[in-house]
């Protein structure tokens, strides 16, 4: 008698007999959520701009308070709005960032039972490729900027600006493929993968050859060298996860969790 079916509803009790994950139509909420985020670009709205008064989206959207409510908290939840209490307050649009995303990844990773390595194995796959687009894309404003970053680190090779201007110098090379996913994916894995956080330390000796490493990988794309770029971005990578699994092997086998 096959039990794989009766053990898969154990341990996925939300999946039907026939293996599919049945659809559960959307809470009144929710959609409501839906319509005011599509309102918010039809008026072109931004960072900063009001959204109307309570009692006007109840007319508008032919709600109750307790549904309306719930939908301003989840889109305050996701970034998308801030709740301003008061007079003269209300519901303002701001710009999402990446931390509600790293939240999500950790706890789906959390729930996963996976570890540290996950997120590391993660960022070798997919920066090489960002540093490879970057090449082709990247502005002269962000080269300058990139530039910069480098010129930081040299000037504070042992101090804590040194580890700041390495993630900026990241975050450049993600936001300049031109992919905002790739952006928001890289800043979230930089949230989750904070090495100093996690006990990872970078003495100044191991700080020399990253510095090297980033103006290795400047260079390519100074010269436009999508190939170089990438090569020079990998083996940037590879070295940070050998120096990492010789040095802090605990910290890459430990379990991500969402209160790292």
């Amino acid at each position: 008698m096959n039990t794989n079916g009766a053990a898969d509803r154990r341990a996925f009790p939300w999946r039907s007999r026939n293996g599919a994950i049945p659809a559960r139509a959307p809470k009144t909420a929710l959609l409501v959520a839906r319509r005011i985020v599509r309102d918010i670009e039809r008026m072109d709205l931004g960072p900063g701009d009001k959204l109307p008064p309570e009692k006007v989206m109840f007319q508008e959207y032919q709600i109750g308070r307790g549904t309306l409510r719930e939908a301003l908290r989840f889109l305050e939840l996701q970034g998308i709005l801030s709740l301003k209490p008061g007079p003269g307050g209300g519901p303002v649009v701001e710009r999402p960032d990446a931390s509600n995303l790293a939240t999500l990844l950790l706890l789906l990773l959390q729930f996963s039972d996976a570890r540290f390595r996950t997120v590391v194995e993660a960022r070798s796959g997919l920066e090489p490729i960002m540093a490879e687009l970057a090449a082709t894309r990247i502005s002269p404003e962000a080269l300058a900027d990139l530039a910069e970053t480098i010129t930081s680190m040299e000037l504070h090779l042992d101090e804590a600006v040194f580890l700041e201007a390495n993630k900026r110098f990241h975050d450049i090379i993600a936001w300049s493929s031109a992919n905002p996913l790739f952006g928001y994916v890289v800043d979230a894995l930089m949230g989750i993968l904070d090495g100093t956080a996690l006990g990872i330390e970078y003495p100044t000796h191991r700080r020399g050859p990253i510095l090297k490493a980033h103006q290795r990988i400047y260079q390519a794309l100074e010269q436009r060298q999508p190939e170089a770029a990438r090569e020079a971005m990998r083996t940037h990578i590879d070295e940070y996860v050998r120096y990492a699994e010789r040095k802090f092997p605990e910290v890459l086998n430990r379990r991500v969790v969402w209160d790292t």
